[in-house]
């Protein structure tokens, strides 16, 4: 959940009873903590499990590297659940299984899948069209069709910001939901209340998919910004982005950027840097709570 995910909201979602989930990008350079001292802070204030998320899409070496050493220092404090994205986990999976724990890979349709459950991968992020960030093309029921009989457990992504849309995920069979707008809109998250507000004030048909935030399609508010600068790419990025050679280095050039854009407006408390990914689920989403509350409600539907 890039760049939301600081360690207070991450180990208070743990602490509700869900499993926070940790980025090793927003937890350094978002919010600042060398990153053991980060997972450490986490620990203080929660002892139940909380996971990491590893994009180990190939682009630069050194961020190869430095993924690689995050993994380690999460195993050696006892993290022991992992999600995975953007690459083939298979290097990720012989890590964690030697340590006993679990790896989720995000998908967005079959082919995907098939690969990270080669890669021996124990279940799945089913990221369907309804996703804030880098959302499938598939509703919920779509891909849980496509992919039930796999065999693993289906976390369903995409959509969900209350009880109702909660316990009909779990009721058509996923093992569990995956959420991320709804707890940007906590007490606990450090994003802007700008930010906050915008999800609360959004509906569903104020949600577009952007490619110039990465190059591929991200679900976004369209904001004054995303209105300004348009939301598809133009015709030299396409170009460059079907080149064998000129791909990766697009890929890079819209991570970098994005990595930086999304930093600055997410914690922009004037408002103006109005750049900021949400999914459908802000449809449901009318007010600023505690991770307990949120939590409290899905799990009994009550305040």
């Amino acid at each position: 959940m890039y760049p939301c995910s600081n360690p207070q909201l991450s180990a208070a979602v743990s602490e509700a009873g869900g499993i926070g989930i940790l980025q090793p990008m927003a937890l350094t350079y978002v919010h600042g903590h060398e990153y053991r001292a980060g997972i450490r802070l986490m620990r203080m204030l929660t002892d139940k499990p909380i996971g990491m998320n590893a994009l180990i899409e190939k682009s630069s070496k050194k961020y190869q590297r430095r993924m690689s050493e995050w993994i380690d220092i999460a195993l050696d404090e006892g993290i022991r659940f992992f999600v995975t994205s953007l690459g083939k986990p298979d290097w990720v999976v012989a890590r964690v299984h030697a340590a006993g724990g679990l790896v989720y890979h995000d998908v967005t349709e079959l082919k995907w899948a098939r690969i990270g459950l080669d890669c021996g991968a124990d279940g799945l992020i089913c990221v369907n069209r309804r996703a804030g960030g880098h959302a499938g093309q598939q509703s919920m029921q779509q891909l849980y069709l496509e992919l039930h009989e796999l065999g693993v457990p289906l976390v369903c992504a995409g959509g969900i910001g209350e009880s109702r849309e909660f316990w009909q995920a779990l009721e058509h069979g996923y093992a569990a939901c995956q959420l991320g707008t709804r707890f940007i809109a906590s007490e606990e998250c450090r994003a802007s209340v700008a930010y906050k507000q915008a999800i609360i004030d959004a509906g569903e048909a104020d949600i577009v998919l952007s490619e110039r935030v990465t190059g591929i399609p991200v679900s976004v508010i369209n904001t004054d910004f995303i209105k300004r600068s348009g939301t598809r790419l133009g015709r030299f990025s396409r170009w460059m982005l079907a080149g064998k050679r000129s791909r990766h280095w697009m890929r890079l050039f819209y991570g970098l950027k994005s990595i930086w854009q999304l930093k600055y407006s997410s914690l922009d408390e004037s408002g103006d840097k109005d750049y900021w990914q949400a999914g459908k689920s802000v449809s449901t989403i009318d007010r600023i709570e505690s991770c307990e509350s949120i939590m409290r409600q899905l799990m009994t539907g009550g305040d």
